[in-house]
């Protein structure tokens, strides 16, 4: 339910389970950590997260998060292996991103997403908290107000808002999703090993 593609140093990871909106189960969890840690140590340059069908995830599996996933550290530990990537990490957003998904998607360097996509975390409504990490990275793109109206007001957020509060980078339809991502992709993949970590080590500060 996860697949992956090589091609020299970028790595383009799909959630494959289309059927279910691309839910997520432990299993997939794990495997998305495993998968960007592999590519970490195997010195992949550019780490891409995408979605087979019209939505790119619509968060935990139910079944599942009634099981005790919904408050899993593995959501956390998918995040920290896409934030610890030293290479650039692009979220392809080719729909709808819902509920825990999010975490992977803030943890990423950059998002393009389809004008239809949706974006919405109702931890609220659902009586969890939001993944440790998370409420942080979106305040660093949002603010706080924006946050709370996501993790607190329930709100759903179309793509045009999106891009302009800037929880998305780009809008780009979907027929050319993936050549934009490879367009942005295109200086990291011919840079030498580790200038990319260089550069987002200044910007961190």
């Amino acid at each position: 339910m996860i697949r992956v593609e090589t091609e020299g140093g970028l790595w383009v990871v799909t959630l494959d389970r289309p059927e279910k909106a691309n839910s997520l189960t432990g299993a997939m969890l794990a495997s998305l950590r495993d998968v960007a840690r592999s590519a970490a140590a195997d010195g992949a340059a550019v780490l891409v997260l995408t979605g087979a069908g019209h939505v790119f995830s619509a968060g935990a599996d139910l079944d599942e998060a009634r099981a005790g996933l919904a408050t899993s550290d593995l959501w956390e530990e998918v995040s920290a292996a896409i934030a610890e990537f030293p290479g650039l990490t692009v979220a392809a957003l080719n729909g709808t991103l819902a509920g825990g998904a999010m975490g992977m998607v803030l943890a990423c360097d950059l998002r393009l997403a389809v004008p239809g996509a949706r974006f919405f975390y109702p931890v609220m409504r659902l009586g969890f908290l939001p993944q440790p990490s998370d409420p942080g990275r979106l305040v660093a793109l949002v603010g706080p107000a924006r946050a709370k109206m996501i993790l607190m007001g329930g709100q759903k957020i179309p793509a045009d808002e999106a891009l302009a509060w800037g929880l998305v980078d780009r809008l780009v339809p979907p027929e050319a999703l993936m050549a934009s991502v490879r367009e942005v992709a295109a200086d990291v993949l011919a840079a030498r090993t580790g200038h990319a970590a260089a550069i987002k080590a200044m910007i961190r500060g």
